[in-house]
């Protein structure tokens, strides 16, 4: 295996178990390793570090291992079973619950994967080449490991990094189902489209946002603004919402919430959905809301666009405290990785002020549980979200 050697005192951020080498910190590496390839980490004082891909770009390593053990089929497939254990330890897999994150890259000491499971069909994305390159095996101790799983699709033709220029194809590694792409949640149906739907077909990181929206919305006027596949938009129906408009820029996204609301209460008069853009749509409908929920995509996939992506967060909730009505409830998220908490809170507390409208903070909310973050890896924790009370 070939070995990097980190410069002095760059080994600290290992043995505080952070799996990322920045590629600053190497001083020599002994060989050629192509992207991908297991390497075996060193001080510069010849101390064992760990083991991890290696990969072209600013993060230069994704460690894998802290320990110097074969990283074999049964290393993997240990790590796959740790994950499963988990989400059946905290009671998510349930006669009502079938689609739920499996495996969530660092959080689950799986850097550079993603698994969601969607009934019995699992969604397996690789964010490394090192990932990508042992996808069958993955795919194998998944099968082996997950109760209820029969169907396994590789989806990473637009999650690798581009500078490995390579071309993957989507497509059933094993099995495939009978036409069959709904799942379950919180005994709710959902159609998935993991073929091609945004990331893995359903956004299951608001799982526990949703039941919490649930809660708050009897016999409000609800507007889920970028409704995707309308998740938000049915558990206020199931909450016994007066209305709820759903609004999402892409009409087929728009069809999906369609689709979604229909599945679970058909002939109910009480949604509408607009294929609009968000401030479009602000700036010409006169409904006041009683409920808003703001979800939209990154804003900053990259820190060059942090300050543009903080004005947009602004923007996009003045338009929502101008519109809801007093007494109001608005769940207002950002997804941005770059985006730290206090920025987001910031941003709001912007908006807010702006429209001179007093405003509490209910709940500060983050990802559901089956996206868990690794205390050595807080760059884990993407999702920020608060449920605020407007006057």
């Amino acid at each position: 295996m070939i070995k990097i050697i980190l410069k002095a005192r760059k080994e600290e951020s290992v043995k505080r178990f952070h799996p990322w080498i920045f590629s600053g910190a190497i001083q020599s590496i002994e060989g050629n390793p192509e992207e991908g390839e297991l390497v075996a980490l060193y001080s510069e004082d010849k101390q064992f570090l760990g083991i991890g891909h290696y990969q072209i770009g600013s993060i230069a390593v994704r460690i894998v291992s802290f320990e110097d053990v074969p990283v074999d089929f049964r290393f993997w497939a240990g790590k796959i079973k740790r994950a499963w254990e988990l989400r059946k330890a905290i009671g998510l897999i349930s006669e009502t619950n079938n689609m739920y994150r499996l495996v969530h890259g660092e959080g689950d000491s799986l850097p550079g994967l993603i698994v969601d499971v969607y009934n019995e069909t699992a969604i397996v994305q690789a964010h490394s080449i090192g990932m990508h390159n042992i996808r069958e095996m993955l795919s194998q101790a998944i099968l082996d490991t997950v109760d209820g799983v029969k169907n396994i699709y590789y989806k990473s033709s637009t999650t690798l990094p581009f500078k490995a220029d390579i071309h993957p194809e989507d497509g059933y590694v094993s099995g495939k189902p009978d036409n069959d792409y709904t799942a379950k949640e919180n005994g709710l149906l959902f159609y998935v489209d993991w073929l091609k739907g945004q990331k893995t077909g359903f956004f299951v990181d608001q799982r526990d946002n949703r039941s919490l929206l649930e809660r708050y919305s009897g016999g409000k006027s609800v507007l889920n603004m970028f409704c995707y596949t309308g998740g938000f938009s049915v558990y206020a129906m199931r909450g016994n919402a007066k209305l709820v408009h759903s609004v999402d820029s892409s009409a087929k996204a728009i069809e999906l919430t369609n689709a979604n609301v229909a599945l679970n209460y058909p002939s109910d008069n009480r949604h509408k959905a607009f294929a609009e853009d968000a401030f479009k749509f602000f700036a010409a409908n006169k409904t006041d809301y009683d409920l808003i929920i703001l979800d939209p995509p990154a804003f900053a996939k990259r820190r060059s666009a942090l300050k543009n992506a903080l004005k947009g967060y602004k923007r996009l909730n003045v338009k929502a405290f101008e519109q809801i009505t007093p007494g109001g409830i608005l769940f207002t998220f950002s997804c941005s990785q770059i985006v730290t908490k206090d920025q987001f809170r910031m941003a709001v507390f912007s908006a807010a002020a702006e429209t001179k409208r007093n405003v509490r903070i209910l709940h500060q909310l983050s990802q559901s549980a089956d996206h868990p973050v690794n205390i050595y890896h807080p760059e884990g924790e993407y999702l920020k979200g608060l449920v605020l009370w407007v006057e």
